[in-house]
Protein backbone atom coordinates (compact mmCIF):
# COMPACT_ATOMS: atom_id res chain seq x y z
CA UNK A 1 0.00 0.00 0.00
CA UNK A 2 2.81 2.42 0.85
CA UNK A 3 4.23 2.55 -2.67
CA UNK A 4 0.74 3.06 -4.08
CA UNK A 5 0.10 5.99 -1.72
CA UNK A 6 3.51 7.52 -2.39
CA UNK A 7 2.91 7.36 -6.13
CA UNK A 8 -0.56 8.88 -5.82
CA UNK A 9 0.78 11.71 -3.66
CA UNK A 10 3.37 12.48 -6.32
CA UNK A 11 0.57 12.70 -8.88
CA UNK A 12 -1.15 15.27 -6.66
CA UNK A 13 1.89 17.56 -6.58
CA UNK A 14 0.37 20.09 -9.05
CA UNK A 15 -2.80 20.28 -6.94
CA UNK A 16 -0.82 20.72 -3.72
CA UNK A 17 1.23 23.42 -5.41
CA UNK A 18 -1.95 25.25 -6.40
CA UNK A 19 -3.24 25.07 -2.82
CA UNK A 20 0.06 26.27 -1.40
CA UNK A 21 0.32 29.21 -3.77
CA UNK A 22 -3.23 30.32 -3.06
CA UNK A 23 -2.48 30.29 0.67
CA UNK A 24 0.79 32.10 0.03
CA UNK A 25 -0.90 34.86 -1.94
CA UNK A 26 -3.64 35.38 0.64
CA UNK A 27 -2.04 34.84 4.05
CA UNK A 28 -3.73 35.59 7.36
CA UNK A 29 -2.18 36.46 10.70
CA UNK A 30 -2.49 34.40 13.88
CA UNK A 31 -6.00 34.40 15.36
CA UNK A 32 -7.32 35.99 12.15
CA UNK A 33 -7.34 32.97 9.83
CA UNK A 34 -11.02 33.07 8.86
CA UNK A 35 -10.65 32.45 5.12
CA UNK A 36 -7.76 30.02 5.51
CA UNK A 37 -9.76 27.87 7.94
CA UNK A 38 -12.73 27.89 5.56
CA UNK A 39 -10.56 26.78 2.62
CA UNK A 40 -9.17 23.90 4.67
CA UNK A 41 -12.59 22.87 5.98
CA UNK A 42 -14.12 22.97 2.50
CA UNK A 43 -11.36 20.72 1.14
CA UNK A 44 -11.75 18.15 3.92
CA UNK A 45 -15.53 18.19 3.61
CA UNK A 46 -15.30 17.59 -0.15
CA UNK A 47 -13.21 14.49 0.60
CA UNK A 48 -16.02 13.06 2.71
CA UNK A 49 -14.36 13.50 6.09
CA UNK A 50 -16.17 14.33 9.31
CA UNK A 51 -15.13 17.95 9.85
CA UNK A 52 -15.20 20.14 12.96
CA UNK A 53 -14.59 23.85 12.59
CA UNK A 54 -13.94 26.51 15.21
CA UNK A 55 -11.93 24.02 17.27
CA UNK A 56 -10.31 26.03 20.05
CA UNK A 57 -11.03 29.16 18.04
CA UNK A 58 -10.01 28.91 14.39
CA UNK A 59 -8.89 25.28 14.28
CA UNK A 60 -10.15 22.67 11.81
CA UNK A 61 -10.17 18.94 12.53
CA UNK A 62 -11.03 16.26 10.00
CA UNK A 63 -11.70 12.63 10.87
CA UNK A 64 -11.19 9.84 8.34
CA UNK A 65 -12.49 6.45 9.45
CA UNK A 66 -10.70 3.50 7.94
CA UNK A 67 -12.47 0.31 6.88
CA UNK A 68 -10.31 -1.98 9.02
CA UNK A 69 -9.62 -2.08 12.77
CA UNK A 70 -6.64 -0.15 14.07
CA UNK A 71 -5.37 2.77 16.09
CA UNK A 72 -6.24 6.45 15.75
CA UNK A 73 -3.35 8.52 14.42
CA UNK A 74 -3.31 12.34 14.39
CA UNK A 75 -1.37 14.36 11.81
CA UNK A 76 -0.89 18.08 12.43
CA UNK A 77 -0.17 21.11 10.23
CA UNK A 78 -0.37 24.84 11.07
CA UNK A 79 -1.70 27.58 8.79
CA UNK A 80 -1.04 31.09 10.16
CA UNK A 81 1.27 33.69 8.60
CA UNK A 82 3.58 36.42 9.92
CA UNK A 83 3.49 40.25 9.95
CA UNK A 84 6.30 40.55 7.39
CA UNK A 85 6.32 42.25 3.99
CA UNK A 86 6.91 39.73 1.19
CA UNK A 87 9.94 40.86 -0.84
CA UNK A 88 10.16 37.90 -3.23
CA UNK A 89 9.68 38.47 -6.93
CA UNK A 90 7.53 35.45 -7.76
CA UNK A 91 4.10 35.01 -9.33
CA UNK A 92 2.64 33.79 -6.03
CA UNK A 93 3.98 36.71 -3.96
CA UNK A 94 1.71 37.75 -1.08
CA UNK A 95 -1.14 40.02 -2.14
CA UNK A 96 -1.68 41.17 1.47
CA UNK A 97 0.50 44.15 2.44
CA UNK A 98 2.71 43.45 5.44
CA UNK A 99 1.67 39.79 5.77
CA UNK A 100 3.37 36.69 4.36
CA UNK A 101 3.94 33.00 4.89
CA UNK A 102 7.55 33.42 6.00
CA UNK A 103 7.77 30.15 7.92
CA UNK A 104 6.33 27.53 5.60
CA UNK A 105 2.94 26.95 7.19
CA UNK A 106 1.34 27.08 3.75
CA UNK A 107 3.64 24.20 2.77
CA UNK A 108 2.55 22.16 5.80
CA UNK A 109 -1.13 22.76 5.11
CA UNK A 110 -0.98 21.87 1.43
CA UNK A 111 1.04 18.72 2.20
CA UNK A 112 -1.45 17.51 4.81
CA UNK A 113 -4.39 18.20 2.51
CA UNK A 114 -2.65 16.07 -0.10
CA UNK A 115 -2.29 13.27 2.45
CA UNK A 116 -5.99 13.58 3.30
CA UNK A 117 -6.96 13.17 -0.35
CA UNK A 118 -4.69 10.16 -0.87
CA UNK A 119 -6.00 8.38 2.23
CA UNK A 120 -9.62 9.22 1.50
CA UNK A 121 -9.29 7.31 -1.77
CA UNK A 122 -8.31 4.09 0.03
CA UNK A 123 -10.35 4.44 3.22
CA UNK A 124 -11.88 0.97 2.96
CA UNK A 125 -8.41 -0.60 2.97
CA UNK A 126 -7.11 1.68 5.72
CA UNK A 127 -6.66 0.36 9.27
CA UNK A 128 -7.87 2.57 12.11
CA UNK A 129 -8.69 6.26 11.92
CA UNK A 130 -6.76 9.37 10.91
CA UNK A 131 -7.32 12.75 12.56
CA UNK A 132 -6.17 15.73 10.49
CA UNK A 133 -5.37 18.63 12.82
CA UNK A 134 -5.12 21.97 11.01
CA UNK A 135 -3.96 24.40 13.64
CA UNK A 136 -4.29 28.16 13.78
CA UNK A 137 -1.95 30.65 15.50
CA UNK A 138 1.29 28.76 15.92
CA UNK A 139 3.32 31.95 15.60
CA UNK A 140 1.76 34.01 18.39
CA UNK A 141 1.57 32.87 22.04
CA UNK A 142 -0.51 31.55 23.67
CA UNK A 143 -0.90 29.82 20.30
CA UNK A 144 -3.63 27.64 18.92
CA UNK A 145 -2.41 24.20 20.00
CA UNK A 146 -3.28 24.51 23.68
CA UNK A 147 -6.79 25.73 22.87
CA UNK A 148 -7.37 22.94 20.35
CA UNK A 149 -6.21 20.32 22.86
CA UNK A 150 -8.60 21.72 25.48
CA UNK A 151 -11.38 21.59 22.88
CA UNK A 152 -10.85 17.88 22.34
CA UNK A 153 -8.83 17.61 19.14
CA UNK A 154 -6.88 14.69 20.64
CA UNK A 155 -9.88 12.81 22.01
CA UNK A 156 -9.49 9.15 21.11
CA UNK A 157 -6.06 9.74 19.53
CA UNK A 158 -3.29 7.22 20.22
CA UNK A 159 -0.30 9.01 18.66
CA UNK A 160 0.40 12.34 16.97
CA UNK A 161 2.88 13.38 14.28
CA UNK A 162 3.83 16.90 13.19
CA UNK A 163 6.01 18.30 10.41
CA UNK A 164 7.93 21.46 9.60
CA UNK A 165 9.75 22.45 6.44
CA UNK A 166 13.37 23.50 7.10
CA UNK A 167 15.02 26.18 4.97
CA UNK A 168 18.47 25.20 6.26
CA UNK A 169 18.22 21.58 5.03
CA UNK A 170 18.61 20.54 1.37
CA UNK A 171 15.30 19.82 -0.30
CA UNK A 172 13.69 16.51 0.70
CA UNK A 173 16.25 15.64 3.40
CA UNK A 174 14.39 14.35 6.48
CA UNK A 175 15.50 15.26 10.00
CA UNK A 176 14.28 13.23 12.99
CA UNK A 177 15.50 12.89 16.56
CA UNK A 178 14.36 11.66 19.96
CA UNK A 179 14.07 13.75 23.11
CA UNK A 180 13.91 17.54 23.18
CA UNK A 181 13.83 19.10 19.70
CA UNK A 182 12.70 22.66 20.49
CA UNK A 183 12.94 24.89 23.54
CA UNK A 184 10.51 26.55 25.89
CA UNK A 185 10.22 30.13 24.63
CA UNK A 186 9.47 32.66 27.36
CA UNK A 187 9.39 36.45 27.16
CA UNK A 188 10.40 39.12 29.62
CA UNK A 189 9.91 42.87 29.80
CA UNK A 190 11.91 44.99 32.24
CA UNK A 191 10.90 48.54 33.17
CA UNK A 192 13.55 50.67 34.90
CA UNK A 193 12.49 54.03 36.38
CA UNK A 194 15.23 56.44 37.39
CA UNK A 195 15.43 60.20 37.44
CA UNK A 196 15.92 62.22 34.29
CA UNK A 197 18.25 65.13 33.94
CA UNK A 198 20.74 67.10 31.87
CA UNK A 199 23.46 65.00 30.29
CA UNK A 200 26.04 67.55 31.48
CA UNK A 201 25.11 66.87 35.11
CA UNK A 202 24.61 63.11 35.38
CA UNK A 203 25.32 63.15 39.13
CA UNK A 204 21.99 64.93 39.62
CA UNK A 205 20.11 62.14 37.84
CA UNK A 206 19.54 58.42 38.31
CA UNK A 207 20.51 57.28 34.85
CA UNK A 208 18.33 54.37 33.64
CA UNK A 209 20.46 54.01 30.50
CA UNK A 210 23.52 53.04 32.55
CA UNK A 211 21.43 50.88 34.89
CA UNK A 212 19.79 49.14 31.94
CA UNK A 213 23.22 48.48 30.43
CA UNK A 214 24.33 46.91 33.71
CA UNK A 215 21.21 44.73 33.70
CA UNK A 216 21.94 43.52 30.17
CA UNK A 217 25.45 42.48 31.20
CA UNK A 218 24.39 41.00 34.53
CA UNK A 219 21.74 38.83 32.86
CA UNK A 220 24.51 37.11 30.94
CA UNK A 221 25.64 35.55 34.22
CA UNK A 222 22.53 33.36 34.28
CA UNK A 223 23.99 30.90 31.76
CA UNK A 224 26.95 29.09 33.39
CA UNK A 225 27.24 31.35 36.46
CA UNK A 226 23.83 30.73 38.02
CA UNK A 227 22.80 27.67 36.00
CA UNK A 228 24.94 24.61 35.30
CA UNK A 229 26.79 25.16 32.00
CA UNK A 230 25.80 21.63 30.97
CA UNK A 231 22.15 22.71 30.93
CA UNK A 232 20.55 24.28 27.86
CA UNK A 233 19.68 27.94 28.48
CA UNK A 234 19.75 31.07 26.31
CA UNK A 235 19.17 34.60 27.61
CA UNK A 236 18.81 37.28 24.93
CA UNK A 237 17.93 40.95 25.44
CA UNK A 238 16.57 42.04 22.07
CA UNK A 239 15.25 45.58 22.56
CA UNK A 240 16.52 48.53 24.62
CA UNK A 241 14.16 51.50 24.45
CA UNK A 242 14.68 54.83 26.23
CA UNK A 243 15.40 58.47 25.58
CA UNK A 244 15.03 60.53 22.42
CA UNK A 245 17.52 63.39 22.80
CA UNK A 246 21.32 63.32 22.66
CA UNK A 247 21.77 65.50 25.74
CA UNK A 248 18.92 64.43 28.02
CA UNK A 249 19.04 61.56 30.49
CA UNK A 250 15.58 59.94 30.32
CA UNK A 251 13.39 59.07 33.26
CA UNK A 252 12.94 55.44 32.25
CA UNK A 253 13.87 52.65 29.85
CA UNK A 254 12.34 49.34 28.78
CA UNK A 255 14.20 46.13 27.97
CA UNK A 256 12.60 43.15 26.21
CA UNK A 257 13.98 39.72 25.56
CA UNK A 258 13.57 35.97 25.64
CA UNK A 259 14.65 32.95 27.66
CA UNK A 260 15.02 29.55 25.98
CA UNK A 261 15.29 26.34 28.04
CA UNK A 262 14.43 22.62 27.93
CA UNK A 263 14.17 21.58 31.59
CA UNK A 264 11.24 22.97 33.62
CA UNK A 265 13.51 23.35 36.66
CA UNK A 266 16.02 25.36 34.62
CA UNK A 267 13.16 27.39 33.18
CA UNK A 268 12.01 28.37 36.67
CA UNK A 269 15.56 29.03 37.87
CA UNK A 270 16.10 31.41 34.93
CA UNK A 271 12.87 33.27 35.69
CA UNK A 272 13.81 33.71 39.35
CA UNK A 273 17.34 34.81 38.40
CA UNK A 274 16.03 37.56 36.12
CA UNK A 275 13.86 38.93 38.91
CA UNK A 276 16.70 38.86 41.45
CA UNK A 277 19.29 40.38 39.13
CA UNK A 278 17.05 43.23 38.01
CA UNK A 279 15.92 44.07 41.54
CA UNK A 280 19.46 43.98 42.95
CA UNK A 281 20.92 46.09 40.13
CA UNK A 282 18.23 48.74 40.44
CA UNK A 283 18.35 48.81 44.24
CA UNK A 284 22.12 49.40 44.16
CA UNK A 285 21.56 52.45 41.94
CA UNK A 286 18.49 53.89 43.59
CA UNK A 287 16.16 53.08 40.69
CA UNK A 288 12.77 51.38 40.68
CA UNK A 289 11.94 48.40 38.50
CA UNK A 290 9.19 46.09 37.29
CA UNK A 291 9.71 42.70 35.64
CA UNK A 292 6.92 41.25 33.49
CA UNK A 293 7.53 37.59 32.69
CA UNK A 294 5.35 35.68 30.23
CA UNK A 295 5.59 31.93 29.83
CA UNK A 296 5.52 30.93 26.18
CA UNK A 297 5.39 27.46 24.67
CA UNK A 298 6.97 24.60 26.62
CA UNK A 299 9.81 22.57 25.14
CA UNK A 300 8.85 20.02 22.49
CA UNK A 301 9.77 16.47 23.47
CA UNK A 302 9.84 13.72 20.84
CA UNK A 303 8.89 10.43 22.46
CA UNK A 304 11.72 7.92 21.87
CA UNK A 305 9.65 4.89 20.83
CA UNK A 306 7.68 6.72 18.13
CA UNK A 307 10.66 8.81 17.01
CA UNK A 308 13.05 5.89 16.67
CA UNK A 309 10.44 3.85 14.82
CA UNK A 310 9.91 6.67 12.32
CA UNK A 311 13.66 7.22 11.98
CA UNK A 312 14.19 3.54 11.20
CA UNK A 313 11.43 3.28 8.62
CA UNK A 314 12.46 6.57 6.96
CA UNK A 315 16.05 5.33 6.62
CA UNK A 316 14.77 2.08 5.19
CA UNK A 317 12.88 4.03 2.53
CA UNK A 318 15.26 6.89 1.69
CA UNK A 319 18.66 5.86 3.02
CA UNK A 320 21.21 7.31 5.44
CA UNK A 321 22.13 10.34 3.35
CA UNK A 322 18.52 11.50 3.03
CA UNK A 323 17.47 10.84 6.65
CA UNK A 324 19.57 12.45 9.36
CA UNK A 325 19.63 12.97 13.10
CA UNK A 326 18.58 16.58 13.56
CA UNK A 327 20.22 18.23 16.59
CA UNK A 328 18.03 19.98 19.20
CA UNK A 329 17.16 23.60 18.46
CA UNK A 330 16.41 26.56 20.71
CA UNK A 331 13.47 27.81 18.66
CA UNK A 332 9.94 27.53 20.03
CA UNK A 333 7.08 25.39 18.69
CA UNK A 334 3.65 24.83 20.22
CA UNK A 335 3.46 21.28 18.88
CA UNK A 336 4.83 20.77 22.41
CA UNK A 337 1.26 20.82 23.74
CA UNK A 338 0.25 17.85 21.57
CA UNK A 339 3.13 15.61 22.66
CA UNK A 340 2.49 16.55 26.29
CA UNK A 341 -0.88 14.83 25.93
CA UNK A 342 -0.04 11.95 23.57
CA UNK A 343 3.10 10.13 22.42
CA UNK A 344 4.43 11.32 19.10
CA UNK A 345 7.17 13.03 17.19
CA UNK A 346 7.89 16.24 15.29
CA UNK A 347 10.04 15.88 12.16
CA UNK A 348 11.65 18.26 9.68
CA UNK A 349 11.92 18.13 5.89
CA UNK A 350 14.37 20.23 3.93
CA UNK A 351 13.18 22.87 1.47
CA UNK A 352 16.43 24.60 0.55
CA UNK A 353 17.28 25.01 -3.15
CA UNK A 354 19.81 27.66 -4.26
CA UNK A 355 18.71 27.29 -7.91
CA UNK A 356 15.39 29.00 -7.11
CA UNK A 357 16.79 31.36 -4.42
CA UNK A 358 15.22 29.24 -1.67
CA UNK A 359 18.07 29.89 0.75
CA UNK A 360 16.73 32.57 3.10
CA UNK A 361 16.03 31.69 6.74
CA UNK A 362 12.60 31.41 8.29
CA UNK A 363 10.92 34.77 9.08
CA UNK A 364 12.96 36.53 6.37
CA UNK A 365 11.14 38.82 3.86
CA UNK A 366 12.48 36.70 0.98
CA UNK A 367 11.77 33.33 2.58
CA UNK A 368 10.76 30.58 0.18
CA UNK A 369 11.26 26.83 -0.15
CA UNK A 370 11.27 24.23 -2.89
CA UNK A 371 7.68 23.04 -3.20
CA UNK A 372 8.82 19.46 -3.75
CA UNK A 373 9.25 19.38 0.03
CA UNK A 374 5.45 19.04 0.25
CA UNK A 375 5.58 15.59 -1.33
CA UNK A 376 8.31 14.42 1.03
CA UNK A 377 6.43 15.80 4.07
CA UNK A 378 3.34 13.92 2.92
CA UNK A 379 5.32 10.74 2.34
CA UNK A 380 6.80 10.88 5.84
CA UNK A 381 3.31 11.37 7.29
CA UNK A 382 2.13 8.32 5.34
CA UNK A 383 5.14 6.24 6.38
CA UNK A 384 4.60 7.18 10.02
CA UNK A 385 0.92 6.30 9.85
CA UNK A 386 1.34 2.94 8.14
CA UNK A 387 4.32 1.88 10.26
CA UNK A 388 2.50 2.75 13.48
CA UNK A 389 -0.61 0.83 12.44
CA UNK A 390 1.50 -2.18 11.45
CA UNK A 391 3.33 -2.21 14.79
CA UNK A 392 0.10 -1.85 16.79
CA UNK A 393 -2.20 -4.31 15.08
CA UNK A 394 -5.10 -5.28 17.30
Amino acid sequence: MRDQLFSRLQELFPDMTSIRRDLHMYPELSFQEVNTAKKVADRLTALGLEVRTGVGGMGVVGLLKGGKPGKTVALRADFDALPIQDEKEVAYKSRVPGVMHACGHDIHTAALLGVAQVLSEVREELPGNVVFIHQFAEELPPGGAIAMVKDGCLDGVDVVFGAHVASELPCEVVGINSGFVSAASDQFEIHVSGKGGHAAYPHQAIDPIVIGSQIVMNLQMIASRRIDPLEKVVVSVCTFQGGDAFNVIPDSIVLKGTIRTYSESVREAARVSIQQIVEATCQASGARCEVIYNHGYPATYNHPEESEALFAVARQIWGEEEVIRLPPAMGGEDFAYFVRERPGTFFMVGGQNPEIQATYPHHHPKFDVDERSMVRIGQVFLAALLDYQEKHKR
